[in-house]
């Protein structure tokens, strides 16, 4: 562990002494007013002029000077404003050279601002070559919550505690820093996470060899951040009518000046939310005969208390060097669920033998606290240096209380079940990272190269205890530890061109895998060590105006986690298994798409994917001890090819609409029992959103989404078909400074779905009841004054000009 270490401080030192040799492009002037005065502290905002996005910005010294430096060749508006004087707008294109715009004169305005004001808008939607970026900031959906922005984004589905994209999870990062943890714990980050903040989500269907290569797909959360001087905050409240009711609220907090950029924000969830399930085991003799069939009702309730603290602190030590720390805080004092089952069990013919009932009383407490620092040096001609350490620290503890109670034809044979267990986690994860750009044949290329190490351990333990007479008596057979230890040394480089009509990027990189798993209690060792290559290259051809192909290729690596490997048995009850699989293997995919765009809103691909060695767990029957057990299994091989449509536009000024389907298949192959087994099916994708301005002051705004999800095969389940709606409302109050707003989840009720296993010796399903649909009522209110110190600093210059005439 020492040694890689030291590499991995060795390559960042490498790194860190590269420079490169040539000319900034800035923007520069002065902002005075009609007297020829300087205006100090005005706000200067660099905006795109094709969506009005904000790039960069500064506040103009004490000499009425400003500087945006690091800016790209392309056309922009420069918007120059200052507390009691009119908004200034500047056409402006960067070519070869920085750009001086001379003085911008400021005229003063008949009434003075107290504030700034940000007039709510409609979503928008760009489709790149590797990616879809959807812009929600300031819109209805900005007063929820991060999950309700990540539910609502264009290709993302969030289904029974998961994310996924193409039948992928993806790796979530944000502000480009990857988020380390479980499934859960994501949804709970987000949905903990308030959304007010989020400029925009990038959905990456082929991410770059800069990103790790087991990030198949990357969803991107990009935080907003203040390019003015001054305070501002957000408070926000929620609640949330579904089974049972649930709330949150909390803060942001924003402040910046010429030195330091900070961000803070706190939210508390109190969450219960039910969800009920129907399941069937047919259990299946050696000859292939129903020898009994098992009917279950489950009715789960979760309740939960999340606190979460997001921070980001920048200091800017001078206009090229730049200093970052920031967190992703999550605990959870109380997460209790219980489980209440009800099981018939029947002959063949439906004749009753017996049933029993069970409760499952489960409580959590844990805590997940990542930590990042970042320092990004700016050389001569936009090179960039960049270096990240990374500390995430977990801590996991469970108590669970299983009971059961038997009933027979014959009382006499009735009998009750009972155990629990005590279960706990630690684990630590380390990352360091250097990432190195430079540009290229006068700025039409570049060329980025890097390094990273992670580093991760995990404890952990399971004892189980049998209740025999009311004494507690150690079961060894059900108790276990476990010490799991993974490295991952990887570097990559990548080359990027454009040229009039071709624009291509070329990427390679390389990691050696070293993972060890050691179970104390049987003494059995894992070990896995490999060494692999992962290509990645995009490729797009302008052949027109209006026309653009463009082609993607990736291979990818996804490693099986610490829990997927852990064996412990987790009983839900005397029946139901949930364990790990410490044979699991990575699984290695290629994937190559290609597509062709008709006028930046017309976007026609098709794909194929295939996957060696896929993972999923899999409810696999123990017909001869009536068990079922849900255990990660690799597949033999997964092919996926299908084809994509994609479309945004703007039906009037105020209706903007987004529409995708696609048709695919899936195929699978697999060893079971001996057995090999070959299933595929067809299946569609579609989703149509839409976005909604009203009055003449917009705002007023509104967003519907429509998802259909059809039937489609996972892992040889058959998974029903479904539909996902959602709509939410916004309107501003307190001349925008609040905002109300309505949303409503599963508006047919059609989200519910049944998943039925059947081959060989499987014969399950399960009809799955969530707690989809709700009714959500918020209210937010923005207060502070980005123009406090601003106006501060006026007055005091205005007295001493005063001073100043006066002594003459």
């Amino acid at each position: 562990m020492n040694l890689k270490i030291k590499i991995c401080l060795l390559i960042i030192s490498v790194l860190a002494g590269a420079s490169a040799f040539s000319q900034d492009f800035s923007v520069s002037g002065f902002v005075i007013d009609t007297q020829g005065n300087p205006i100090s502290f005005a706000n200067i905002v660099l905006l795109s002029k094709t969506d009005s996005t904000a790039i960069k910005g500064t506040t103009s010294n004490d000499k009425g000077f400003f500087l945006i430096e690091h800016i790209d060749p392309n056309s922009y508006l420069l918007r120059t404003s200052f507390i009691g004087y009119g908004e200034h707008d500047k056409n402006i294109t960067i070519e070869n050279t920085s750009l001086d715009v001379g003085d911008i004169i400021l005229q003063e305005s008949a009434e003075s601002l107290d504030e700034i004001s940000i007039i709510a808008k409609k979503p928008t939607i760009k489709k790149e070559a590797d990616r879809l970026v959807f812009n929600v900031e300031n819109t209805a959906l900005s007063e929820g919550n991060v999950l309700e922005v990540v539910r609502s984004t264009p290709g993302v589905l969030v289904l029974d505690g998961s994310i996924s994209v193409k039948n992928t999870t993806p790796t979530v990062y944000i502000n480009d820093r990857k988020v380390q943890l479980s499934s859960n714990e994501l949804m709970n980050l987000l949905e903990g996470s308030p959304a007010n903040s989020i400029k925009s989500v990038e959905v990456i269907t082929n991410p770059g060899a800069k990103y790790d290569a087991s990030d198949g797909i990357v969803i991107n959360i990009v935080m907003g951040r203040n390019l003015i001087a001054g305070y501002r905050g957000t408070i926000f409240t929620n609640y949330t009518q579904g089974f049972y009711p649930r709330y949150n609220a909390g803060i942001t907090n924003f402040y910046k000046n010429n030195k330091i950029n900070v961000f803070a924000s706190y939210s508390y969830n109190n969450d219960k939310i039910g969800r009920v399930s129907d399941e069937q085991v047919n259990f299946i003799d050696n000859n292939d005969a129903i020898y009994e069939r098992w009917d279950s009702d489950f009715d789960r309730v979760t309740k939960s208390q999340t606190h979460t603290i997001n921070t980001n602190f920048d200091y800017f030590i001078n206009d090229n060097n730049t200093l970052s720390f920031s967190s992703n805080l999550l605990f959870l004092p109380k997460f209790d669920y219980v489980i209440n089952g009800q099981t018939n069990v029947f002959d063949p013919n439906y004749n009753r033998l017996y049933n029993f009932d069970n409760v499952n009383n489960s409580s959590d407490d844990k805590y997940n606290l990542g930590f990042d620092l970042d320092y990004v040096s700016h050389f001569n001609n936009d090179s960039k240096l960049s270096l990240n350490v990374h500390l995430t620290t977990y801590d996991y503890n469970r108590d669970q209380k299983v009971n059961s109670n038997y009933y027979f034809n014959d009382s006499n044979l009735n009998f009750s079940n009972a155990f629990e267990t005590t279960s706990k986690q630690n684990t630590l994860i380390n990352t360091a990272q250097a990432d190195y750009s430079l540009p290229i044949s006068e700025n039409t290329g570049s060329l980025s190269f890097g390094a990273k190490g992670s580093f991760v351990n995990t404890d952990s333990e399971i004892n189980q205890f049998d209740i025999e007479n009311g004494n507690t008596i150690f079961d060894p057979n059900n108790s276990n530890a476990f010490d799991y230890k993974e490295s991952v040394i990887g570097a990559y480089a990548e080359f990027e061109k454009s040229w009039e009509k071709f624009d291509l990027s070329l990427g390679l990189r390389v990691e050696q895998s070293n993972i060890e798993g050691k179970s104390l209690v049987t003494n059995n060792t894992l070990t896995q060590d490999y060494f692999n290559w992962f290509p990645t290259a995009n490729v797009s051809y302008q052949a027109s105006e209006k026309m653009n192909f463009y082609s993607n290729y990736k291979r990818s690596i996804e490693r099986p986690d610490y829990q997927s490997l852990n064996p412990f048995r987790f009983y839900l009850n005397d029946n139901t298994i949930v364990t790990g699989n410490p044979n699991l293997q990575p699984a290695i995919t290629d994937y190559v798409e290609f597509g062709i765009s008709l006028n930046s809103r017309f976007f026609v691909q098709t794909y194929y994917k295939n996957t060696d060695a896929s993972f999923m767990e899999l409810p696999l029957q123990d017909n001869d001890n009536n068990l079922l057990i849900y255990t990660p299994t690799n597949l033999s091989t997964t092919i996926e090819y299908g084809f994509d449509f994609y479309t945004f536009f703007d039906i009037t000024q105020k209706w903007n609409v987004y529409f995708v389907t696609s048709v695919y298949n899936i195929e699978e192959e697999a060893t079971i029992n001996n057995n090999v087994l070959n299933r595929d099916r067809w299946s569609n994708y579609t989703e149509l959103s839409n976005a909604w301005s009203f009055l003449k002051d917009n705002s007023l705004s509104a967003n519907l989404s429509l998802i259909f999800m059809g039937k489609n095969q996972q892992g040889f389940q058959v998974v029903d078909g479904r539909l996902f709606s959602e709509l939410s409302i916004k309107k501003t109050i307190f001349k925008d400074r609040g905002a109300i707003t309505l949303s409503a989840g599963d508006l047919f009720n059609k989200q519910d779905f049944k998943v039925t296993t059947k081959y060989l010796r499987q014969d399950n399903s399960r009809f799955l009841n969530q707690d989809n649909r709700f009714i959500k009522l918020g209210f937010s209110y923005k207060f502070g004054n980005t123009g406090l110190e601003t106006n501060q600093r006026s007055k005091d210059k205005a007295e001493r000009d005063r001073l100043e005439k006066s002594g003459n």
